[in-house]
């Protein structure tokens, strides 16, 4: 049983969704190259790069940042092309790659839930600083100036996509020359600002000698932004497929906005270590060298001499620099939310939604005051981000090329394990490895290197749990009927009855027909029942479990694991917004960080039963939905039921009414020839004996043939009558998917098909006016168009302008065409005939329905007529009166796409609203 499911406007307008979880379909990728690219770029003006570099200077001196920063760009290079590249060829975001690159359906959760804490630790430094600058330049509130710019950016986003192509190509330019500008002043005046950088070994070291500890520890902040590849893939996904044509501007917008993101952003990394320690040279305070807003002050200060023109132009640089990046934040945040939610409650209320989500926790992470602890938050954060793409890298580079991993990308729930142990495995031996180091748990050495232990553990662990499981948790089965991948026709999913490309959709065996990925992910009455057999073999396989299991209440485990889950991400993630209350309040109160320690840790030990509680609230609820769930589909089927009752007796009903109807039509025909060859037998019978007695005059031998020849005409005729109500008949059930779909000009097979119509025109009094323009191209099934136009034509000739008392009827059929929004055609039939009654108008379409039983009529002209224009081009029909005005008469009004969806679509059996 199929439960249709309809989406809310923004869900299903694509504008805004921009393919959200799912394939970037071909029909989408309508942007050149180097468009694409430009909008990646835009991405790099985030001005935390020049936080970092500033921070990491500060902290470690020159010597020890310097090689730093060029060590880990190399490495997030080197990283990131893999990653850019197989998305880029497989038209897919961040979470999809890792879905198939090792992690699973389920698994990819995780990551998910790691790529969304970037965009929005990211988008709060970004927000912190702009706030900064705007206090600074109006003395706006910090804490207003926090609103305002988290708020300003979701009506920039909302439009998805589109809009921030746009902004990013209106933007490029000014951010370019404003980037530049204070540098290249700067070092024409005076060369030996890059001797000072050089010779600045930090704020706490002695010596300029290169220290291993602090070398190791600047690399653990600098990790942190190579995160930075998954936004940077949300928009390479839309990179058009890969031809000789353009094969050198897709390379080049691959490398250059792909893993060549951080060749910029390590020159501002740079830049922003360059500035912060001229500043910091020149008595701006540690604390405000650290800021982009005081560092671009400076800079800007060096080259204009009025302080209001040097301030004006900061916070222009630091505005424009700041929407730029965090439109991207705000996007790529609200599409990894997304996808978290999707696979967590089957639910999927819109990017938009997710997008203001991202927002509000970006501002409070903003009003905690993130920045202050930039260096701990992404020290952290970057062992959890290596861990993901090390894993994910390696499947890429080795497992993919070896063969233990599937080479493609395979994305679907309906083919893919929940987990799989390569990714997943990989990425927690590598995690608790990068924080157990940091923790200082191995050492100090270990605890500077910290990152690259997590990058080693997770790349090596990755390939060792592939060969020991030999790549058998990638695929949970095989695709049973597989789709033609590079075919343009696009398919229609069985639940939303929308159209998708091939490379988007799956055969579900539950449904018995093509699911499209986004409403296969969000389906909770399966239950992975087409991965059945696997999980049925794995009970079996589990003999341990009967005794045991007896004695729990049903799903008890599953029940437990819910909760637990649940109930370790609340309490992981309340623990962080304590350990951050923590950084925060110690830093200011030293002196009593012992005794606020205390209490927040006992404030929190209160917290954990409140959490437990709400998390088993929530296991229940959910268990309660699932339960309504279960038996509104139970309900449904004894509705089905009896809705299939009542169809099996309404088609006896109306069976009796065909045959009497095929009866009595064939019947006067057929009776009719039955008595003239009956008379035709008796008359030559009667004939043969005069013969045979010799007494067959001239005379009796005329009447003969003149009696053969009438009778001859009436068997023709009567039989010619009934073969064509036979051929009528058959006409509903011919299977028309023989014929092949082109693109004609609408206006121009119109004409034609009207042309086919002249001889049944030329006896009558009725005029045929065609009104279409030119250039209505449709691709589709121009033979379908003509036998609904022929059908309409034949009913006005017998029904509404037959012969009337004094002769055959005047009058005039007008045929008008347009093409109206959204991509449709209207089609408007009109005459000025005898019109058809009200009470008609719900029965004209049914089958065998005539208002001229006897009299010519069959009743199937409209009924081929209603199915051609819903089933075979995937249009409506609507009938009505043309008005008085118009002379009376009746109106059909046609609307279908102009593109024909594919025959291959299905019809539900239920449809119900599954989405508010």
């Amino acid at each position: 049983m199929r439960i249709k499911r309809e989406y809310q406007s923004w869900v299903a307008n694509e504008t805004l969704e921009d393919y959200a979880l799912r394939y970037a379909a071909r029909s989408y990728r309508r942007w050149s190259p180097f468009t694409l690219a430009n909008t990646a770029i835009g991405g790099v003006s985030f001005l935390a790069l020049e936080a970092i570099g500033a921070s990491v200077t500060l902290s470690f001196g020159f010597q020890n940042a310097f090689p730093a920063i060029l060590l880990v760009c190399a490495l997030i290079f080197l990283i990131g092309l893999p990653v850019a590249y197989h998305a880029s060829m497989a038209n897919v975001d961040i979470d999809l790659l890792t879905r198939g690159a090792g992690f699973g359906y389920a698994g990819s959760t995780i990551t998910s839930l790691i790529y969304a804490s970037f965009t929005f630790i990211f988008f709060a430094l970004e927000s912190a600083i702009l706030a900064q600058a705007l206090a600074i330049a109006t003395g706006l509130n910090l804490t207003v100036g926090y609103l305002v710019c988290s708020l300003v950016i979701v009506p920039m986003v909302f439009f998805g996509v589109t809009l921030i192509n746009k902004l990013q190509m209106w933007t490029q330019p000014l951010w370019a020359v404003l980037l530049v500008l204070p540098f290249a002043y700067i070092l024409r005046h005076d060369p030996g600002v890059l001797a000072q950088w050089a010779a600045f070994t930090g704020r706490d070291a002695a010596s300029p000698a290169f220290n291993v500890l602090a070398f190791g520890a600047a690399t653990g902040v600098l990790f942190s932004l190579m995160g930075q590849i998954g936004e940077q893939v949300d928009y390479l996904r839309f990179l058009p497929d890969r031809t000789p044509r353009n094969r050198w501007s897709w390379w080049s917008a691959l490398l250059l906005a792909g893993p060549g993101w951080i060749v910029i952003g390590g020159l501002k990394v740079l830049a922003g270590s360059l500035l912060a320690v001229l500043a910091l040279q020149a008595g701006v305070p540690a604390s405000h060298a650290m800021e982009p807003i005081h560092m671009y002050v400076w800079a800007y200060g060096q080259v204009f001499d009025r302080p209001e023109v040097v301030l004006a132009v900061a916070m222009l640089f630091v505005l424009v620099s700041q929407i730029k990046i965090n439109v991207t934040n705000a996007y790529a945040g609200s599409l990894a939310w997304s996808n978290v939610f999707v696979r967590l409650a089957h639910y999927h209320p819109g990017r938009v939604v997710w997008l203001v989500f991202n927002v509000l926790i970006a501002l409070l992470l903003t009003l905690l005051g993130i920045f202050s602890t930039l260096e701990a938050v992404l020290s952290v954060y970057s062992n959890l981000v290596i861990a993901w793409l090390g894993a994910l890298v390696a499947d890429l580079v080795v497992l993919k090329p070896l063969g233990i991993s599937p080479r493609r990308i395979e994305f679907r729930r309906a083919y893919l394990h929940a987990f799989n142990p390569v990714g997943c495995g990989a990425m927690l031996i590598a995690s608790l490895a990068g924080i157990g180091a940091y923790s200082g748990f191995f050492g100090a050495l270990a605890q500077a290197y910290c990152a690259f232990i997590a990058l080693g553990a997770s790349f090596a662990s990755a390939i060792l749990i592939a060969c020991a499981t030999r790549g058998r948790y990638y695929i949970a089965r095989e695709d049973p009927a597989p789709l033609d991948k590079h075919t343009d026709e696009p398919i229609r999913c069985c639940i939303c009855e929308r159209d998708y490309e091939a490379p988007d959709m799956a055969h579900c065996p539950f449904y018995a027909g093509p699911i499209c990925s986004l409403c296969c992910g969000l389906d909770n009455h399966c239950h992975d029942a087409c991965k059945a057999p696997g999980a049925a073999a794995q009970v079996q396989a589990a003999p341990w479990q009967g005794s045991f299991l007896r004695i729990l209440p049903p799903h008890f485990l599953r029940r437990l694991a819910r909760f637990l889950g649940l109930f370790v991400i609340a309490a992981a993630a309340m623990g962080a917004v304590f350990l951050l209350a923590y950084r925060l309040i110690g830093e200011g109160h030293a002196a009593h960080a012992d005794g606020i320690g205390g209490l927040l840790l006992r404030v929190y030990s209160a917290t954990l039963p409140l959490l437990a509680f709400g998390a088993w609230w929530i296991v229940l609820s959910h268990e309660s939905r699932e339960l309504a769930q279960a038996e509104l589909m139970e309900s449904l089927r004894h509705l089905e039921s009896a809705r299939k009752h009542l169809v099996d007796a309404e088609k006896m009903a109306s069976l009796g009414g065909l045959v009497a109807g095929v009866a009595h039509e064939i019947n006067t025909p057929v009776g009719i020839a039955v008595s003239a060859a009956s008379y035709l037998q008796d008359r030559t019978s009667a004939t043969q004996a005069l013969v045979a007695s010799n007494g067959l005059a001239p005379e009796a031998l005329q009447r003969y043939l003149s009696d053969a020849a009438q009778s001859a005409r009436l068997l023709l005729s009567n039989a010619n009558r009934a073969a064509e109500l036979v051929q009528s008949f058959k006409q509903m059930a011919v299977d028309q998917t023989s014929e092949k779909r082109r693109t004609f000009d609408l206006g121009d097979y119109i004409r034609e098909t009207v042309v086919s119509l002249d001889p049944r025109l030329r006896d009558t009094h009725v005029q045929l006016l065609i009104d279409c323009p030119a250039g209505i191209a449709m691709n589709g099934y121009p033979g379908a168009v003509a036998q609904i136009l022929t059908n309409l034509v034949m009913n006005s000739l017998v029904h509404a302008f037959g012969s009337g008392d004094t002769g055959p009827v005047r009058g005039t059929i007008r045929i008008a065409a347009r093409l109206a929004a959204g991509d449709e055609v209207v089609i408007r039939y009109a005459d000025d005939g005898s019109g058809i009654p009200d009470a008609l108008h719900e029965k004209i379409f049914e089958p065998f329905f005539t208002s001229r039983r006897g009299k010519g009529g069959s009743g199937l002209g409209l009924h081929l007529v209603y199915n051609l224009v819903t089933q075979r081009l995937g249009g409506t029909i609507a009938v009505g009166h043309a008005g008085q005005a118009n002379g009376g008469g009746t109106v059909f009004t046609l609307r279908m796409p102009r593109i024909t969806p594919s025959a291959k679509a299905t019809i539900p059996i239920v449809s119900a609203r599954t989405l508010p």
